[in-house]
């Protein structure tokens, strides 16, 4: 005689994810992905701690150009953590496939020394065409995991360039990780990354340029907390090489020291950006919400049929 199959509402999945069932938690972040009012309601009721309080967890954004590393960084944040005792997780924003909306590389790649830690956990989001180098779900997602009880939570993003601020909203401490190739582009990246950035990394530190490019980042630094009146935090600049896992310990002091500064003088700085976010988190509700009713629309059967323009229709999907 068979048992009968655990339910899949979202709220026997987070029961049953807070009693550490893996495949229970990526079925719940699984339906957060696909959104509805059931899931809605349960990530509502969670009252998470990321919005109540710095640190707890500490969510980690890590975001940067392509090709900067941020993987292998991530993996060896991951490992540090492990070694102290922390239970990590690490959603992974991925570009998606333009067949599936999947991600393109999917966690089954990433990080797999650690896949039979049951103190580590790793998922892979399909950004799903959001701007901001985040999933649309980032947020909510985050939330699930800090109900699950993980004392870190690192985002990492899809890495797009300046581009990527979304993680602010989600963040409590964002770690850019640049290589010495940026050098030439820092200036551009002013209004972007520079600006977001509560510690810098140039990582892949054996190639020709990196400490000229670390040298830069801390006059910028320099001139950024001389120019803005009440800035207190001064975002560290380090060289390392994930791949070799040199300089990576001094990074996360500097992540831990940042955390120790929101939940210090520097409350009122995370309690702006946790404002912005609620924001943020909401804006992006509404255009979901106007996605929907577009993609339902009679007007989408005109579009294909080439009857009209898109900039011949309303932008409320009505």
């Amino acid at each position: 005689m068979s048992l009968p199959r655990p339910s899949d509402h979202p709220r026997s999945l987070l029961t049953r994810a807070r009693a550490g069932d893996r495949a229970a938690l990526a079925r719940l972040i699984t339906q957060v992905e696909r959104g509805g009012a059931e899931v809605r309601d349960v990530v509502r009721s969670l009252g998470a701690r990321r919005w109540v309080a710095p640190g707890a967890p500490h969510v980690i954004g890590l975001t940067g150009p392509p090709g900067a590393g941020k993987s292998t960084f991530t993996d060896q944040l991951v490992r540090i953590a492990r070694a102290r005792g922390e239970r990590v997780a690490v959603v992974a924003v991925d570009p998606s496939s333009p067949r599936t909306g999947g991600a393109i590389l999917g966690d089954r790649i990433r990080m797999e020394e650690h896949a039979d830690d049951d103190g580590v956990y790793v998922r892979s989001l399909s950004a799903r065409g959001a701007g901001g180098g985040l999933s649309r779900a980032t947020g909510q997602i985050v939330d699930v995991l800090d109900a699950v009880g993980f004392d870190r939570v690192l985002v990492e993003t899809v890495g797009v360039g300046q581009g990527e601020l979304a993680v602010l909203g989600v963040a409590d401490t964002v770690l850019v990780v640049l290589t010495p190739e940026s050098g030439d582009t820092v200036q551009t990246m002013k209004a972007g990354l520079l600006e977001i950035a509560d510690v810098f990394c140039v990582n892949k530190a054996d190639r020709p340029g990196a400490d000229g490019l670390a040298r830069d980042l801390e006059l910028s630094v320099q001139l950024d907390v001389e120019g803005a009146a009440g800035l207190h935090w001064a975002a560290p600049v380090h060289t390392a090489s994930a791949l070799r896992g040199e300089g990576v310990e001094a990074v996360l002091a500097s992540v831990d020291a940042h955390q120790a500064w929101l939940c210090g003088p520097g409350r009122a700085s995370w309690e702006a950006r946790r404002a912005d976010g609620r924001v943020a988190a909401w804006l992006e509700l509404c255009g979901e919400a106007a996605r929907v009713r577009a993609a339902t629309s009679p007007l989408v059967a005109e579009l294909r049929a080439g009857r009209v323009r898109p900039e011949d229709l309303p932008v409320d999907g009505r």
